[in-house]
Formats: structure tokens, C-alpha cells, sequence
């Protein structure tokens, strides 16, 4: 099924990832949101647990590996073109993980991953969920 114009929902999953207090963002290589920050993520697999797409993903997109991985939230991300149509449509199942092993570098759908300590998230361009996602894994990793 093609990603843009799709004619059903696609799952994605995408991690907050922690190393400390810094957090691995990626610079996203492919639509939607080219050249935007995000968490890194990307599509589940047919036969594929949401953890087990979470832990490829990462290693894919930035050679990272995790542990501890837990739900945080659910976010719809449906574009429109300027017709209306749906452009990209979205199911994406965020998750908290412990960072393991490994350091950044870019792969697959990422054109660049680094950690960013929290000081700098605030100055970021980052979508609004993205913040949202990103401040709860922070409430939920402090309990």
C-alpha cells in the first residue's frame, strides 16, 4: 500500500528514547515531515509485536539498541492536501525505552540521529505531539 494517499490507517510506533536525561531525536530522511526532528520510528510489520517493531525501528533509523520499553500514548497523524483528500494517515503508538547499546547514526528513514540534552528541546522545531510525547515519557520515567 502506498504511504501517501493510503486507503486504510497505517500503525507506526515511535520511542522516546533515554540515555540518561538526553533523549535520541532523528532528522526525518522521507515525507511526511522531511528534514523535520522527531522520535524515531517507523512502521509495524505483519506479524510483529509493537515492542518488537519499536526495538527494529530504532536499530534500523539509528543503531540503537533498547530494553524497557513501555506504552506512553496514541496519536493520529492524518494530512490533508489542499483538496481535502488525505494525503498521510497515521495510527502511531508511542513508546518509552532505556537506551542499551550503541550510539546514533543515521539509517534507513533517518538522515540524522543524535541525543539532545532536555536544555535544548525547547528551542527545537518540533511538532506539538511530538512535545507532548516527549514531556510524558519524562512524567512517566520519574514515577
Amino acid at each position: 500500500m502506498p504511504r501517501s494517499y493510503p486507503d486504510r490507517p497505517m500503525v507506526g510506533v515511535g520511542a522516546v528514547v533515554f540515555k540518561g536525561r538526553q533523549v535520541l531525536l532523528i532528522r526525518r530522511g522521507k515525507q511526511p515531515r522531511l528534514g523535520e526532528w522527531s522520535l524515531p520510528g517507523g512502521l509495524q510489520e505483519l506479524g510483529e509485536t509493537v515492542f518488537e517493531a519499536a526495538a527494529r525501528e530504532i536499530m534500523e533509523e539509528t543503531a540503537v539498541t533498547i530494553g524497557d520499553i513501555g506504552v506512553i500514548d496514541i496519536v493520529d497523524s492524518i494530512q490533508h492536501d489542499d483538496a481535502g483528500r488525505v494525503r498521510f494517515h497515521y495510527t502511531l503508538i508511542d513508546v518509552v525505552a532505556e537506551w542499551r547499546g550503541g550510539e546514533p547514526t543515521a539509517g534507513t528513514d533517518a538522515m540524522h540521529a543524535e541525543w539532545i540534552a532536555p536544555e535544548r528541546l525547547d528551542a527545537m522545531d518540533l511538532w506539538s505531539e511530538t512535545r507532548r510525547i516527549i514531556a510524558e515519557a519524562r512524567r512517566m520515567r520519574g514515577r
